[in-house]
């Protein structure tokens, strides 16, 4: 088993992502059984209710996940999504999001995670379940 990124490489690592950089996600906190991230909201990632968009609460419960598998590999292997289940509790409407997710189940090709998201009041605005496949080795990430 390869060691697991520091929370400096997951935040150096991230900055290669090309659509979670353009959100504006960061990594916050690494834990022995995942990953935090947090977003800052803008007013595009609202509805038309002014709440943050079901779709971004999604994107970040996905995002997590697939970080936190970035960071238990070591950015060794390819991945992809291949089921995302979300609860959404309660709408947010402040300026933060965070998002931690736990790894639940790290197979050779099916891994699950659950994620817990939080308003910027630590107020559980939602849970989800996502579910990766793993594609192989890739090629060495420097980070």
């Amino acid at each position: 088993m390869a060691r697991k990124f520091s929370l400096e490489e997951m935040q150096e690592f991230t900055r290669h992502m090309p659509f979670n950089r353009h959100l504006g996600i960061e990594v916050t906190k690494v834990h022995w059984d995942g990953i935090t991230i947090s977003l800052n909201l803008r007013e595009e990632f609202r509805n038309i209710a002014k709440v943050l968009h079901g779709g971004v609460t999604a994107t970040m419960a996905d995002a997590a996940v697939g970080m936190a598998l970035v960071r238990h590999f070591a950015g060794t292997m390819r991945m992809s999504t291949v089921e995302l289940k979300v609860n959404y509790f309660r709408p947010i409407w402040g300026k933060h999001v965070t998002a931690r997710a736990k790894l639940l189940r790290v197979g050779k090709q099916i891994c699950v995670g659950s994620v817990d998201i939080h308003d910027d009041e630590g107020k559980h605005a939602g849970v989800a379940l996502v579910t990766y496949i793993m594609l192989g080795p890739r090629e060495q990430t420097k980070v």
